[in-house]
């Protein structure tokens, strides 16, 4: 592998996001139909159980409210579990060797399975949108902002994503991440409540969540307002994307745990 961080494989890096999609589209029933039923279950539990006791969150109807944090619930899930589970299963079947001897640099290798992982993710947060119209009757009202946030969102958790899957040891360690960081995180992010109605020291401490500014950066597409202003929200989101990238392209042209 070519530790470059040029491009100059065109043909190689369609090729890998191609070998992706095409993954994913072999696993579908995996990666795509459960976010749309989880979130189905989410709607009508929360939406309807909760809605019928609080009328309007920022301006909204409850179950409007709940739409942009279940999307990004499931896109923060679907770029990180399925990014690691690429690189760590190509380390685990020596099948990553075949990137590795090919002329692509390590910036093709991770542009390839991050633009991958942000297709899915467009896929996934499309299908949700599309079940909150119907279910709901919302739709974003800046779909530039909307579009813009989910891309810099999948970006970030597709780059832990190929940092977990080139340090982990085996597939317990990618699970790691998930249940005790970012779960956690999602679900005391913002997706269920807006942090006006926490107590002042829990909603002071929330302001310490990543993930907090990703959904509220999502909702103000949708509801126009959040609970922090919007240039907060994607200043917070961006610097993360751009750490968690950086660090991906340095460790795959390091060719960390990729070379015997």
């Amino acid at each position: 592998m070519r530790e470059s961080l040029s491009f100059a494989n065109g043909v190689g890096l369609l090729t890998l996001i191609k070998r992706e999609l095409v993954r994913t589209l072999k696993i579908i029933n995996q990666v795509i139909w459960p976010p749309i039923i989880s979130t189905l279950l989410y709607v009508f539990v929360f939406g309807l159980a909760l809605g019928a006791r609080i009328k309007t969150v920022q301006g909204v109807p409850y179950a409007a409210f709940l739409i942009p944090g279940l999307i990004m619930l499931q896109v923060i899930d679907a770029t990180y579990s399925e990014s690691s589970s690429s690189v760590f299963q190509g380390r685990f079947m020596n099948s990553i060797q075949e990137l590795l001897i090919a002329p692509l640099s390590a910036a093709e290798i991770v542009t390839g399975y991050v633009v991958a992982s942000v297709v899915r993710a467009l896929v996934i947060a499309n299908l949700i949108l599309i079940l909150g119209a119907i279910l709901v009757h919302t739709v974003p009202s800046d779909w530039v902002l909307y579009f813009g946030v989910t891309v810099v969102v999948a970006v970030l958790f597709a780059s832990l994503g190929i940092i977990m899957g080139l340090l982990a040891e085996k597939f317990d360690h990618l699970a790691v991440l998930t249940t005790f960081v970012i779960t956690p995180l999602v679900f005391v992010g913002g997706v269920f409540t807006s942090a006006q109605f926490l107590p002042p020291a829990v909603r002071i401490a929330s302001y310490a969540n990543p993930v907090f500014y990703m959904i509220d950066a999502l909702r103000h597409s949708f509801t126009g307002s959040g609970d922090v202003p919007l240039d907060v929200s994607l200043g917070v989101v961006s610097v993360l994307a751009v750490i968690a990238l950086t660090v991906a392209l340095i460790m795959t042209a390091r060719g960390t745990k990729l070379r015997l």
